[in-house]
């Protein structure tokens, strides 16, 4: 479990094709803090540590995660958003996020607007977003500003435009999704009756 607050930046170093998955090691400033088996949101998918060395970790994404997300299209150099499991006993600063991205979504258009960005994204689900509603991108909660049938905007503070990829995100960009779980319930209690 997640809250879409952002606690650092890693750098991709290595990606390895291995079978039908990828090993991506990366490099970051939480590393020495970190063990094998912990669970650490990478762009919004809750991914596992299997291997430590020095500075560098790697993480192991199986065929699944790659088919749901744009983890496939990282490369070396590449910036990743990070955040560890949420802990019991600190506060809940975002809202509730599990890692397991929904879809990958298109930026359809990116620009500042007088001291913060704005930002619009197209997704192919029907009437999952509400204004005002919570939004994960890329692992970064947020609050949807604009909603349509199938797109929605976000605006960006320059502490978050700084201190994640969003300054990476141009018009025509990939991003991971993860819509708002209890959005995502009462949709489907909704279609169901």
């Amino acid at each position: 479990m997640f809250t879409g607050i952002i606690e650092c930046t890693a750098s991709v170093e290595k990606v390895e094709k291995e079978k039908g998955n990828l090993n991506i090691s990366l490099k970051s400033p939480i590393t020495k803090d970190l063990k094998v088996d912990q669970s650490l949101c990478h762009n919004g998918v809750c991914l596992t540590v299997v291997k430590i060395n020095n500075e560098i970790y790697t993480v192991n994404v199986i065929a699944e995660s790659l088919n749901k997300t744009c983890l496939g299209d990282l490369k070396p150099g590449d910036i990743v958003n990070l955040e560890r499991s949420m802990s019991v006993n600190s506060r809940f600063d975002g809202h509730i996020v599990q890692g397991h991205v929904d879809e990958v979504a298109v930026c359809k258009d990116a620009y500042e607007t007088n001291g913060s960005w704005k930002y619009v994204f197209e997704h192919s689900q029907k009437n999952i977003t509400v204004e005002k509603g919570s939004i994960t991108i890329n692992g970064v909660s947020l609050t949807v500003v604009e909603s349509t049938s199938n797109s929605f905007s976000v605006a960006i503070i320059p502490y978050t435009y700084e201190n994640t990829n969003f300054k990476k995100i141009v018009k025509g960009s990939k991003v991971n999704l993860e819509f708002d779980i209890l959005g995502k319930y009462l949709s489907k209690l909704i279609k169901k009756y």
